[in-house]
């Protein structure tokens, strides 16, 4: 009788490779959520007098207009995912997509990424379609972003120009979203990574669609601002239009200040100069805290609920498209 020796040797080394990493993916969840527990314990002092002068009905409505907002991002992703050949359920969309965002609480560029490419393999998908999704979602939130800012421009072009250099990536974004050069970027990023380039081009209605998903996020965040600002006594269409202009403007510059936890602070700056057009500067102060805390409330509270959620409905494997990209 004959045996192969390779057999027993492969096993424990594969079991422990995925012993470690399974572990390793733990501490490094274990360590976003503390940094962003800890970025809430922090702030809170500061913005609980505020937050007392608040009327209950406007932060109980603000922080729903927050969870809505933040809760389109997943489904923005999942069109991508599924235009890019792996469909997949809703709540496993929400559990990759939300807990993979609380990466963006360790500073620097990559870690929300690599945590929802370690998420999506509990979802049958491959790491690098996972990062492709991701990669092409943050820029097109990005240009969507950008175009919703627009809404606060009569603010930048009367006292604040300084914020106009947001705006420089805009004229590029809106080319981009032609799908032959969407997919040409992406295929030379991907090159650069060396993987092989997409197999076919991106269509032009998973575009639209990802990009519609973005503007009602912004449409939302812009709410949840716009109910802080209006219980301090700054009502109004036009001040609704600001809240949403400076809110899009504010979560942009976080992203590119990703060497910052959330963007923590970058986004501040941009939501006081925008907001003491309309009210006092402390009064504007207090608000972009109050904005930031709940925010932090909103990625801890979607990001548990769809964990829990996707725990409840196990994962099912995607059907994944087979192709050297997806590799």
């Amino acid at each position: 009788m004959t045996t192969d020796p390779a057999v027993p040797e492969a096993a424990p080394k594969a079991s422990r490779r995925a012993v470690i990493m399974t572990w390793l993916k733990r501490v490094l969840l274990v360590v976003v959520l503390a940094v962003a527990v800890y970025q809430l314990v922090k702030q809170w002092p500061e913005v609980s007098h505020t937050l007392s002068q608040l009327p209950w009905p406007s932060v109980v409505l603000s922080f729903l207009a927050a969870l809505l907002g933040i809760l389109l991002g997943p489904m923005a992703w999942r069109v991508i995912l599924a235009d890019l050949g792996t469909p997949v359920r809703r709540t496993d969309a929400s559990m990759i997509f939300l807990v993979g965002q609380l990466g963006k609480y360790i500073p620097g560029s990559v870690w929300a990424f690599l945590l929802q490419m370690e998420l999506g393999k509990s979802a049958g998908i491959t790491r690098m379609r996972a990062f492709t999704a991701s990669l092409i979602t943050t820029g097109l939130g990005i240009v969507a972003s950008l175009v919703a800012g627009f809404l606060a421009m009569p603010v930048i072009l009367d006292g604040h120009r300084e914020l106009l250099w947001v705006f420089a990536p805009l004229p590029l974004g809106l080319i981009l979203l032609h799908p032959r050069l969407l997919t040409w970027i992406v295929s030379r990023i991907l090159r650069v990574l060396r993987r092989p380039p997409l197999p076919h081009p991106l269509s032009g209605k998973a575009i639209l669609r990802n990009v519609g998903w973005a503007l009602s996020a912004n449409l939302l965040l812009g709410l949840h601002l716009w109910l802080l600002a209006d219980a301090l006594g700054s009502p109004g269409f036009s001040t609704f239009l600001l809240c949403t202009g400076a809110m899009a403007l504010a979560m942009t510059t976080g992203v590119l200040a990703f060497f910052l936890p959330s963007g923590i602070g970058a986004r501040e700056v941009v939501l006081v100069a925008t907001l003491t057009t309309v009210m006092p500067s402390g009064s504007a102060l207090a608000l972009a805290l109050v904005s930031r805390v709940m925010f932090t409330v909103v990625d801890l509270v979607s990001a548990g609920g769809a964990a829990l959620l996707a725990r409840a409905h196990k994962p099912q494997p995607a059907p994944d498209v087979t192709d050297p990209a997806n590799a």
